[in-house]
């Protein structure tokens, strides 16, 4: 059986896609029971249209709000949150957030003990294994997938890590992706969650869980990401390239479950835990550089690795050139990052002296077991250089 042959795939049990279909959220979770908890963040998306459709199918609802990326006393707020108002079903309507709050909340609901048990990294990474209370995922902007996805991503301050519940029981049970509902996304938070999507479908295509199946996504989603993403950072009305953006991360989200992802997300983790920058735009920052090294390393210890086949046919997604070096797919991406206007790392106190603390907590990191290659810590640092 060929490399990649041998594969599973699995996702959330529905998939609502379409500009409008918001309106049909009391209708889709009718079945799960007749109260909901809304998560939202505050100041995001108004949740009094979907509060209202859901009163049009007689279920009430309670709202609950995070401010930032979910954190354990998050989460414990929550399910007391959960507990307290008696809801049958969560209703998670934001950023990937705002979805992954809800899975994690919903899980923890339902199975013993506590919540850092089952975390990796930081806990004893813990199996679920109870069925999560039903969860309704609706993404407000156009990135993450987290509305497809199996983990849950949680900030630990205390500890400078970003670190996941994991299971396939995550999966929602309704992924719900309505594109109008990205439309009021500014053009910066535009530019960092479609960094995001494209960083999710170059990762899990490159990957060593790379299989047929999530190749289909990544492909066809990079075509689409590639061709609407500066769109819809310079003209967010424009509903063409915000639906393509929306396909784009709903797609990166399937691959990603399905297939793993890299560097850039490893690096991501511990980069999101010790600083305060948005996850986008340090998958902005790093991709190129780890597209780079990645081949260099490649190039020098697996001259015939599929992967760089996989990055060849990636740069020529990416300029729309059937003769496109790898090398131009890189500089595509450097000179999309800096069209987008976002900073360098330094922008949010990334510091050489951290390189080291930095490369140790990325190795460690779940995302870096699908990297290509395995990168030292020196050639961490090198990629890290080039992200400031």
């Amino acid at each position: 059986m060929g490399a990649g042959m041998n594969f599973e795939f699995a996702t959330a049990t529905r998939i609502i896609f379409g500009d409008g279909r918001l309106k049909e959220i009391g209708e889709l979770a009718r079945p799960f029971g007749r109260n909901a908890l809304v998560i939202t963040t505050e100041g995001g998306v108004d949740p009094v249209p979907l509060i209202d459709y859901l009163e049009e199918e007689g279920i009430t609802s309670d709202l609950f709000l995070i401010r930032d990326e979910p954190t354990i006393d998050v989460i414990k707020l929550g399910t007391d949150a959960v507990r307290g108002a008696g809801s049958e079903l969560i209703i998670g309507i934001g950023g990937g957030s705002v979805m992954d709050a809800a899975k994690a909340i919903a899980a923890m609901l339902t199975n013993p003990g506590s919540l850092t048990e089952y975390l990796e990294v930081i806990g004893q990474g813990r199996q679920l294994t109870r069925n999560p209370a039903p969860v309704i995922a609706i993404p407000t902007t156009s990135g993450t997938g987290a509305e497809v996805t199996r983990n849950a991503v949680l900030v630990v301050p205390e500890k400078g890590y970003k670190v996941s519940l994991r299971s396939p029981l995550l999966y929602p049970r309704v992924a719900l992706v309505d594109p109008q509902l990205s439309w009021s996304m500014p053009p910066q938070l535009t530019a960092a969650t479609g960094m995001d999507a494209m960083s999710q479908l170059i990762e899990p295509y490159v990957s060593l869980r790379a299989n047929p199946m999530a190749d289909l996504f990544c492909l066809d989603g990079l075509r689409r990401a590639a061709g609407s993403l500066e769109e819809a950072f310079l003209n967010g009305n424009n509903a063409a390239a915000r639906r393509e953006m929306s396909l784009a991360s709903l797609y990166g989200g399937l691959a990603l479950a399905n297939a793993g992802l890299g560097a850039v997300h490893g690096l991501a983790a511990p980069l999101g835990g010790m600083y305060q920058a948005p996850h986008g735009m340090i998958c902005a920052r790093l991709l190129a550089p780890v597209m780079a090294e990645n081949v260099r390393v490649l190039r020098k210890t697996a001259p015939d690795s599929p992967a760089l086949a996989r990055y060849a046919e990636v740069a020529r997604l990416l300029t729309g050139s059937p003769s496109a070096s790898i090398e131009e797919g890189i500089t595509w991406v450097e000179n999309l990052v800096q069209r987008l206007q976002i900073p360098g790392l330094t922008a949010y106190g990334l510091d050489q002296n951290d390189f080291g603390e930095l490369a140790e907590k990325g190795m460690a990191a779940s995302s870096m077991k699908s990297n290509p290659v395995v990168l030292s810590q020196v050639e961490i640092q090198e990629i890290l250089a080039k992200a400031l």
